[in-house]
């Protein structure tokens, strides 16, 4: 049973929030961003205490001799819906990643495989790319560095619309493919992987970054593409000095590539202390889909099979060609699901300890 106590708090807050949107008072962005957060946790409020009026009135019908049979039909209907009503507003509960909000930072790197790896990463690229197209996200190419070939070194974009990290960051892992490659003239199947690497964008008061940590180096950009490339001096290099992170822009702008690679540093730093505080807590977990780790194998695209698997949830689709097209919906769709079941259950775990 939820506690009543737990939801008035809830709604409590809710006004509260409201209120001092209405006159102005307090930080602006931080209440908007919590209004928006509980607001579909009312939602689930309102429809589950709905049900269960309707419940209660369906019930008080059976003891009415002209509706009992309308009652007697409707009773379990609506037990169905108040079971669903329940479950929707206990995922509605539970504790969200204070990040899920935030635009990401997405990077690709390919792994084992040589060439065949880096075209694999520069599909990836695309395959997010068009993603991003059809939910509606902004999808900026912040770093590209290209082969011959046209595979692609690395890859860092900066993905900005509603739910972006939320549900991007199911993607973080290894991604291992198999299929001929381009270059390979006897039609042998190969197998290469690249990484995927999700981050929520860092605001600048998440960390501070003292002049002295860093060393700024401006060079020509290199690789393909872009009329700017080879002619200016215009890419830049930051190196954070306590932790050898090194990023890299190479837009036209300097000034913007410096502001850019700044805001990278920032969002790698706050990620590795994302990584400690989640590492700190994991042995108190029973099970997480999203766990992070970018050394994990998460999933195989298997070209010949038109196959897709991903080893986390042991989910097989046979869509291959509209997956990497951008159509990942089914895909991330499943994956947030299995996560909140296995959130369920550890609330339900806790609730049963205590």
């Amino acid at each position: 049973m939820i506690p009543a106590d737990r939801l008035a708090q809830i709604r409590d807050r809710f006004a509260y929030v409201e209120a001092r949107l209405s006159d102005g008072s307090g930080d602006m962005v931080a209440l908007g961003r919590e209004h928006a957060d509980l607001r579909p946790v009312i939602a689930a409020i309102d429809a589950w205490e709905r049900v269960r009026s309707d419940l209660s009135g369906a019930q008080e019908m059976l003891a009415d001799p002209e509706m009992r049979a309308l009652a007697e039909d409707e009773v379990p209907r609506v037990k169905a819906d108040l079971a669903a009503a329940e479950q929707a507003l206990r995922v509605a509960l539970l504790p969200r990643d204070a990040a899920d909000a935030r635009p990401a930072i997405l990077e690709i790197r390919p792994g084992t495989g040589g060439e065949e790896a880096a075209l694999f990463a520069g599909d990836l690229l695309r395959m997010y790319q068009r993603h991003a197209e059809t939910r509606g996200w902004r999808f900026e190419i912040v770093e590209l560095q290209e082969t011959d070939l046209g595979g692609v070194k690395e890859a860092v974009a900066r993905v900005e619309g509603e739910g972006v990290f939320a549900r991007l960051k199911f993607e973080s892992g290894v991604h291992r493919v198999q299929r001929v490659p381009e270059t390979e003239a006897g039609g042998r199947i190969h197998t290469s992987a690249a990484t995927v690497a999700v981050l929520p964008e860092a605001e600048a008061v998440d960390v501070q970054i003292a002049d002295k940590d860093i060393r700024i180096d401006t060079m020509r950009a290199s690789g393909a593409g872009g009329q700017h490339v080879n002619k200016t001096d215009s890419a830049v290099r930051i190196t954070h000095l306590p932790t050898g992170i090194i990023v890299t822009s190479s837009l036209k702008s300097q000034h913007q590539n410096r502001d850019i690679a700044m805001q990278v540093l920032r969002t790698r730093l706050y990620d590795l202390e994302r990584s400690r505080v989640d590492g700190a807590r994991a042995a108190d977990r029973r099970a997480q889909v999203g766990s992070g780790d970018r050394s994990e194998r998460i999933r195989t695209y298997n070209f010949p099979q038109g196959r897709l698997t991903d080893h986390r949830i042991g989910l097989t689709l046979y869509s291959l060609d509209r997956i990497v097209a951008g159509d990942l919906d089914e895909v991330i769709d499943a994956l947030v699901a299995a996560d909140q079941a296995a959130k369920l259950a550890d609330a339900g775990g806790m609730e049963g300890a205590a």
